[in-house]
């Protein structure tokens, strides 16, 4: 009970060091997910509307890749990022920018995953009126990803959820170093070693509450998503 006292007490002071910590997780997790929307929303896209050798393959491998385990993406970037890797040469190893790229890959596939699905239905419903007005293809992509934007707001908020409460590839590339690299998952595990529970269990709290929201707005969305399609039923 006192370090659940003492957890709240961080949590209501906002403690500096606290807010350090949650800053940056939220920092290097919302860049990853813009990362990986900005090139796998348009990839899930592609992957619905265009037929093409290897389609198949690649919806197989993406969905495969959506359980890839985190400590084998870290491991990857750090053999990408070290010094005898090939992109050694950037010094991006234990940095935040080695976390982000790590999380970047490790929701990819997520997102291009979950876009894929959202943009199925929608493509098929106007499949044949983009065919006969013969709109280009960025056109049809730019519109079926504008439709099927609920869907794909609900990839987005799974992508983030993902990437907040990941530990194995931060930890492996970041080094979870005091005040640079140190993310709320790494924090925990590492002050619970040490017997520090109050700021293990105010960072927990923290990402509880953080999952809760999550999942309160991906229910949301699909009831949005899914009233908006009624509606123009």
């Amino acid at each position: 009970m006192q370090s659940i006292a003492q957890a709240w007490h961080l949590l209501i002071g906002l403690d500096s060091d606290l807010l350090a910590i949650i800053g940056l997780s939220l920092r290097v997790s919302l860049s990853a997910v813009m990362l990986a929307v900005l090139f796998g929303a348009p990839v899930g896209a592609a992957l619905a509307i265009w037929a093409f050798p290897g389609r198949q393959v690649l919806v197989v491998v993406f969905n495969a890749l959506m359980a890839l385990p985190p400590v084998v993406v870290g491991l990857s970037v750090y053999l990408l990022l070290s010094r005898a890797g090939p992109l050694g040469s950037l010094g991006l190893l234990f940095t935040p920018r080695a976390m982000i790229f790590a999380q970047t890959l490790l929701i990819f596939p997520i997102i291009v995953a979950l876009t894929r699905e959202a943009v199925i239905p929608v493509y098929r419903e106007y499949r044949g009126l983009l065919t006969a007005l013969n709109t280009r293809r960025w056109q049809t992509l730019r519109t079926v990803l504008w439709d099927a934007r609920f869907g794909v707001v609900t990839a987005v908020l799974a992508g983030f959820g993902r990437a907040i409460a990941e530990i194995g590839a931060v930890l492996i590339v970041g080094g979870n170093i005091n005040g640079l690299t140190r993310v709320m998952t790494t924090t925990i595990a590492l002050e619970t070693s040490k017997g520090n529970l109050e700021l293990a269990m105010a960072l927990g709290m923290v990402l509880i509450a953080i999952a809760l929201v999550m999942n309160a707005l991906i229910y949301g969305v699909s009831q949005i998503g899914r009233r908006f399609q009624e509606v123009r039923e």
